[in-house]
């Protein structure tokens, strides 16, 4: 169906209100209306999420109801005869509540029990719910750590995880078959109430939640002794994390937490920060001034839904620095293994999982302590989904997972990135540091020393609309056949294609099947150690480049990154003009 159809159609509807009629008629671009209304939009990795606004391409109460009708549909499928509930959370975003309501009300409908929290949480609290409260599925209402004008909405399974590729597909194919709005049902608030259709959820999730990150602490006697030597600065960035970080630190004994004022209360307009993402320098510019007087060991900052965390420490020159999403991973795989092993409670069959865009660093970890480690796709939900795996077969144990932007999962109670678990996990790990005499940063340059000195970076080319998405499928597939198999005197070795989930070596042109499913994604690997992976976002209009690279000091490695970063970049741009 072309745009124009779509467009004329919520004109034309009696199921759309007056406002979003008002809100399309008053469209002069046509541009904008293409970009509306060119296609539906479509689970990702995160995913549902888009702009907040009307049109098919748009997040509101109409994409939002089509989705949820399909999601009831689905449910009522697969445990067709069954007692079904929904857990929903939502976060501070603009729209977030109204739309985790208006999603309540049609599952309620549909004669679907929920359980919608009494206020907003972190993503991973409804991750816990959902299994603690024996729902078959789970929403949250966010868009992580995207600007203000954005909103999402995610579908978790009864395991607590996000939905992975098949349950995906198969809520997709219900999502279709509502093409009309006449088949999205709804019901008022006070009906569903009386009808015990729909519950809040109260606060002994909360404590059980609470309960449960306490119980991951691993040197307890540490924490419980020295707990309170530690000076951290804390910032929510305006988020659902204040209260539940705050909650557990300050339980455990952390009594000199000093919270960013300006960033304490959720705000949907993120009035200090444009784009609410602890990987941005920005967001700490307020902690940072709060640090001149403070002087804490350590800051860190959440995203707006508490999935995601982010670190500042000093360098051996006083100067702040970012610990990026792979140092903190790779810092936290150390002490986890290290503290398990020295505790004699290191499993023999223990398993820390990463994605295949994130650092090489924790292999080289993990073959120290003995332990595997496992790549799955871009996306926590593929960590989960390897969580669930092992519950169900018993053959291994979890032990850690992390994912270069940012987000780091300890514990199976939850099977999402949880951000409330890592600020407790960083705060024990910086506490184990300072009685040795060294901070984080420290840390680091220990690590580095022992399994050499990784260098990785990250850029994005946005390419938004119809066009942007055909020219992102055209560098890739430039990238997949036509780009040539040297960069500067390195050789590239060995070409990765998920997409046709094959694993080539370049030197002997033989090939092995890659145990992953399909994914429009590129990995390629030099004969110096360096390496790229090309893959669309699936959240955003971006192509993404992950680099890597590996020096034997800091400055060497810096420099082959500087180096290794025009190369690629050249690539990308040779890529992205062909059939302009």
């Amino acid at each position: 169906m072309g745009y124009n159809k779509r467009y004329n159609m919520w004109l034309n509807s009696e199921h759309i209100d007056d406002n979003t009629k008002d809100e399309l008629r008053n469209m002069k671009n046509e541009k904008e209306i293409e970009d509306r209304f060119y296609k539906d939009l479509e689970f990702g990795t995160g995913g549902l999420r888009g702009i907040i606004g009307a049109g098919s391409n748009r997040m509101n109460i109409y994409t939002i109801g089509k989705v949820t009708q399909g999601l009831a549909n689905y449910l009522r499928d697969k445990y067709s005869g069954k007692s079904i509930s929904v857990s929903i959370g939502y976060d501070s975003r603009i729209m977030s509540k109204e739309f985790s309501m208006a999603s309540a009300l049609i599952l309620c409908a549909n004669d679907i029990k929920v359980n919608i929290f009494e206020d907003l949480r972190p993503t991973p609290m409804l991750s816990y719910a959902i299994r603690h409260l024996k729902s078959k599925a789970g929403i949250v209402i966010t868009a992580s750590h995207n600007p203000k004008q954005y909103n999402g909405y995610k579908v978790y399974g009864e395991d607590g995880g996000q939905v992975t590729d098949k349950a995906a597909k198969e809520i997709i194919s219900f999502v279709k078959e509502v093409d009309d709005f006449s088949k999205i049902k709804s019901i008022n608030l006070d009906i569903a109430k009386e009808k015990g259709l729909l519950n809040i959820i109260g606060d002994e999730v909360d404590k059980s939640y609470i309960h449960k990150v306490k119980e991951l602490t691993i040197r307890k006697e540490l924490v419980k002794e020295n707990a309170n030597d530690l000076k951290v600065i804390y910032t929510p960035i305006h988020g659902t994390g204040n209260i539940p970080v705050r909650r557990v630190l300050k339980e455990l004994g952390y009594e000199n937490i000093f919270v960013v004022k300006e960033q304490e209360l959720p705000d949907g307009n993120f009035p200090t920060a444009e784009y609410p993402n602890p990987e941005e320098p920005k967001v700490f510019n307020i902690a940072l001034k709060m640090a001149e007087k403070i002087k804490p060991d350590i800051i860190f900052g959440t995203d707006p839904d508490c999935d995601r965390v982010g670190a500042i420490v000093k360098d051996r020159d006083g100067e702040y620095k970012i610990l990026s999403g792979n140092i903190m991973g790779a810092l936290l795989t150390e002490y986890i293994l290290m503290s398990l092993k020295e505790k004699k409670n290191l499993p023999h069959n223990g398993v820390v999982i990463k994605t295949i865009v994130t650092t090489e660093l924790a292999s080289k970890i993990c073959e120290k302590y003995d332990v595997e480690i496992i790549d799955v796709l871009t996306g926590f939900k593929y960590i989960g989904e390897k969580i669930k795996e092992f519950e169900e077969e018993k053959d291994k144990t979890y032990l850690f997972g992390f994912e270069e932007s940012y987000g780091y999962l300890a514990g199976t109670f939850v099977r999402d990135k949880d951000a409330v678990i890592a600020s407790m996990l960083i705060c024990e790990m910086a506490l184990y540091y300072k009685k040795k005499g060294m901070n984080l940063y420290d840390a680091l340059m220990e690590l580095y020393k022992k399994y050499g000195f990784y260098t990785e970076k990250l850029f994005s080319i946005k390419l938004e609309g119809k066009e942007g998405r055909e020219k992102i499928n055209n560098v890739l597939e430039y990238l997949r056949h036509a780009m040539k198999q040297e960069i500067n005197e390195a050789k590239i070795v060995t070409k990765i294609d998920y997409n046709l989930r094959k694993k080539k070596d370049l030197i002997t042109l033989t090939e092995q099947e890659i145990d992953l499913p399909k994914s429009n994604v590129l990995k390629f690997i030099l004969d110096d150690n360096s390496s790229f992976v090309v893959r669309p976002s699936g959240t955003e209009p971006k192509i993404k480049i992950y680099m890597s690279v590996v020096g034997n000091s800091l400055e060497d490695s810096n420099e082959k990154m500087s180096q290794f970063e025009k190369n690629i970049t050249n690539i990308i741009n040779v890529a992205c003009n062909i059939n302009k």
